[in-house]
């Protein structure tokens, strides 16, 4: 949790924990779910945090003298149960989307996220406002800005020994090498010292672990979680969370078209959908 401090908190004091917030947090089941943590009537939540034990992770907070300064302004605790790990993955990442909490500032942002794609063989930053994440073969790598994707590149760069010049990121003179094949970092396609077949070739190898998997499905799928007696139907379309639902009737009211390729939703679901260890109807 980010470690903001409140003006007139002073982090040496003596701080009580709050009995109606141990009160409340001992009431809280012991399933998987989404726990928020309100201040003032009518003000932007907290914090949104999820858990597969909401009770043990709530009461985690009352233990911790790091966290006196959110307890401090917190004046009621609410949770939304799940059926699930990754239902609570989804519904967190989705709540502080659109309720903005104050000390969740990493899933707050809305990005304008970027990605890599060969084109004759050289990278170019691409989009997602341009481009369908989603159902774009061959892109590598997912970046929160243009100048992160570029530093990305840098860093595969260093770590194959990849020229800047052959990649674009560095403009040579006609005729001259780049100073990092003089000191052995690149390995000289810039002078002849490997072909550009070989130099490509091991760009492309290894840009591959970056690569983004495409949607595999030609519409949305009902994702199906059960703990205890509560199952959901996790709708998903393009790597886009649309909601959740009792079952699959009211799932299938759920699919709509999905605003656009959400990176969050992407990490959550990238596995245990094409692992092929989830639950999954076509809808």
């Amino acid at each position: 949790m980010p470690a903001q401090r409140h003006p007139d908190f002073d982090p040496l004091t003596p701080f009580d924990y709050p009995t109606h917030l141990r009160e409340l947090a001992t009431s809280l089941p012991s399933v998987p779910g989404v726990y928020v943590f309100h201040g003032e009537e009518g003000a932007l939540p907290l914090y949104i945090g999820k858990s597969v034990n909401l009770r043990s992770r709530v009461l985690s907070h009352l233990r911790n003298p790091d966290e006196a300064n959110l307890l401090r302004q917190t004046r009621r605790i609410s949770h939304i149960r799940t059926a699930g790990e990754i239902g609570a993955l989804l519904l967190e990442a989705s709540l502080i989307k659109q309720q903005q909490p104050l000390l969740n500032q990493k899933l707050r942002r809305n990005r304008q996220l970027c990605s890599l794609r060969l084109v004759g063989g050289q990278p170019e930053v691409v989009y997602s406002k341009d481009v369908n994440f989603a159902t774009e073969p061959s892109l590598y790598g997912l970046y929160a800005s243009r100048h992160a994707a570029i530093e990305g590149l840098h860093q595969l760069a260093d770590q194959h020994r990849l020229c800047y010049g052959a990649l674009g990121l560095e403009k040579l003179k006609p005729g001259r090498a780049c100073f990092r094949a003089n000191i052995k970092l690149c390995a000289g396609v810039c002078r002849g010292d490997e072909s550009s077949e070989a130099h490509d070739q091991r760009l492309f190898t290894s840009l591959e672990g970056l690569r983004v998997a495409c949607w595999p499905y030609p519409g949305a799928i009902g994702l199906t979680e059960r703990h205890e007696d509560h199952c959901q139907v996790h709708v998903v379309r393009n790597w886009c969370y649309l909601g959740s639902a009792s079952d699959l009737a009211q799932a299938r009211a759920l699919d709509v078209m999905a605003a656009g390729f959400d990176a969050d939703g992407y990490k959550i679901l990238c596995r245990p959908v094409l692992s092929g260890s989830a639950h999954i109807t076509l809808l």
